[in-house]
């Protein structure tokens, strides 16, 4: 048996890096972090004791093609402290989105994408205040 200890990141296909970087760093506002100096473009990101890995690979058989939000989609969700907040902050950055207030999951979500298409969610534990 393997024994986990922990989530250490997650990395996402980009094909515009500096679009990527606007999108995660200026409007999620993620803290990036030193990257070693790889053969190739990316960016880190901190997430609480986890790290988003941004990796440019434009022929990666794991980009998305489709430009609409589909939750049944692979993605990354992100906790956030005020949904509200979160969704009028998207909004204001003319990011595309849909809220899930009615999950069964237990939490209410919303769906947005990157620059590079990449299914980005955010959610908060406490439904009730939604139902």
């Amino acid at each position: 048996m393997i024994e986990i200890i922990g989530l250490h990141h997650i990395s996402l296909s980009v094909t515009n890096l500096e679009e990527c970087k606007h999108f995660y760093g200026n409007i999620l506002g993620l803290e990036e972090i030193k990257r070693p100096n790889f053969n190739f473009n990316g960016a880190w990101y901190k997430i609480d004791h986890q790290q988003l890995h941004l990796i440019v690979h434009p022929e990666a058989n794991t980009l998305r093609k489709k430009e609409q939000v589909d939750t049944k989609d692979g993605h990354l969700a992100i906790r956030v402290a005020d949904y509200d907040a979160a969704v009028k902050h998207l909004k204001k950055h003319n990011v595309p989105l849909m809220e899930n207030h009615g999950s069964k999951s237990g939490f209410v979500q919303v769906f947005c994408l990157d620059p590079s298409n990449n299914l980005i969610e955010l959610n908060i534990e406490n439904q009730e205040k939604y139902n």
